[in-house]
């Protein structure tokens, strides 16, 4: 098929004709199968741009084209109405007083047009005429071929232009139909409105709700450091004279023991331990929940930190067939931080692993990080591992792992959380990698400049 297919020409001489020109543009955007309201869409802003070119007092045309892409820049499959209205000024030239009125006319309908076509391009060159250019496209199964063309042409011949009273029928019957739209879709908008402010009052108790609860719970918490503070605080004491007085038994301060008394007197010191391990773990949460727990940075050497560890840790070892290995660092302070946090948190790591190894080795090293300006501390060791299904629960306050070696040694369920913690407050954070019955390996991550700035 050609680019353009010239399907009518329709003279503009009257205000009858502009009549002529509505209908033919209704008539034409119906056989090329627009739906109803791209008709009244056409064939209102053809009329409009036709009434203004009627007005200047000039002989005028509308010519409608179908055209493929390819003629507007378009996909060359893809066809589009194109209608173009001219007048020839040069007839009829008008004054600027005469020429005033229209063009602002020319102004309202080129407006209108384009909101109501895809396209509309204006050429008023003053002497030669006014030419608009309108384009509708077609939808991909409006596709016409020549034979189709043809039978349009047809199709037109045997549509009879109306007279301007039945034309004011017809757009009183679209005008009809458009305010009928209309209203539904107010009614629909309206019913939208109700939905949106039921929703909106809805969402405005639930905020009301989550904030009450988040209040509650913001007490709550604060009730709870407060209770493990003074609670903690109020254990310390009687637990301290209870331990030294089990010291004071066991070293035969008063006396010797019986062989059932010592054993008796090692239960209470062993309790009393755990106790005084368990309220001094209460205490830290409760001061780093509180955020009152004050930082001491200054820079490390890391191989006196492993001496002291190394000394401190090496008794706890339950098994002779468990080796405690310290890597040596390299000579000199290497970061700085709060030694005695970074102590605390490896001493877990260790102290963990010494529970839980029966046969093998633990080692503790200084290890390069991945991420820039980061050192990592890794405590490995070959003991009963931890499935992937608690890796994540490990790091949780009093979640502790079934298994029988978990119920031969005692722990209060807080010294990961308490890292992980601790970790967040020197600028770093921990991290597990573990199989069960093949192992684990604890790392705790740090900023080689230290923590950052406290608020």
């Amino acid at each position: 098929m050609m680019s353009g297919h010239r399907i009518l020409q329709v003279g503009l001489d009257s205000e009858p004709d502009v009549v002529a020109v509505r209908q033919r543009a209704r008539q034409i955007s119906a056989l090329l199968g627009f739906g109803a309201q791209d008709q009244v869409r056409i064939a209102t802003a053809v009329s409009e741009v036709a009434r203004c070119a009627s007005a200047r007092l000039a002989r005028g045309r509308a010519v409608f084209t179908l055209e493929s892409g390819a003629a507007t820049g378009l996909q060359p499959a893809q066809q589009q109405l194109v209608v173009t209205i001219r007048t020839d000024d040069s007839q009829a030239p008008a004054t600027d007083a005469e020429a005033e009125s229209p063009q602002a006319q020319l102004g309202n309908a080129v407006a209108t047009a384009q909101r109501l076509m895809d396209s509309c391009s204006v050429h008023d060159t003053p002497g030669q005429g006014l030419q608009v250019q309108m384009v509708k496209a077609l939808g991909p199964r409006q596709h016409l071929d020549r034979d189709r063309l043809l039978q349009l042409g047809s199709e037109l011949a045997a549509s009879p232009v109306q007279n301007t009273v039945a034309e004011m029928q017809q757009q009183n019957r679209e005008l009809a139909a458009a305010l009928a739209e209309l209203r539904d879709r107010q009614e629909d908008l309206i019913a939208l409105t109700h939905e949106l402010e039921d929703t909106n009052r809805g969402v405005v108790a639930l905020y009301a709700e989550v904030e009450e609860k988040a209040e509650r719970l913001r007490k709550a918490d604060e009730m709870k450091s407060r209770f493990l503070s003074n609670t903690s605080h109020e254990l310390r004491t009687p637990l301290s004279s209870i331990r030294a007085l089990s010291k004071l038994l066991l070293d035969r301060m008063d006396g010797e023991l019986t062989v059932e008394q010592e054993r008796q007197v090692q239960f209470i010191a062993t309790a009393a331990s755990d106790l005084s391990e368990l309220v001094n773990d209460l205490l830290d949460l409760a001061k780093i929940e509180a955020g009152k727990v004050e930082l001491t940075v200054a820079p490390i050497d890391v191989g006196n930190l492993f001496s002291a560890l190394k000394g401190m840790l090496r008794p706890l070892a339950h098994h002779d067939h468990v080796e405690l290995v310290f890597a040596p660092p390299p000579p000199g302070p290497l970061l700085r931080s709060d030694e005695g946090m970074v102590a605390q948190i490896l001493r877990n790591f260790i102290s963990n692993a010494l529970k839980f190894t029966e046969r093998g080795q633990i080692c503790v090293a200084l290890r390069e990080c991945g991420l820039p300006g980061h050192v990592t501390f890794a405590v490995s060791d070959t003991g009963i591992g931890i499935s992937p299904d608690n890796l994540l629960l490990i790091f949780e306050e009093f979640s502790q792992i079934e298994h029988p070696l978990q119920r031969q040694v005692k722990g209060t369920g807080l010294g990961l959380p308490l890292c992980r913690k601790l970790a967040t407050l020197l600028g770093g954070s921990v991290e597990v990698e573990s199989a069960s019955g093949k192992g684990s390996t604890f790392f705790l991550h740090l900023p080689l400049a230290g923590p950052p700035p406290q608020h």
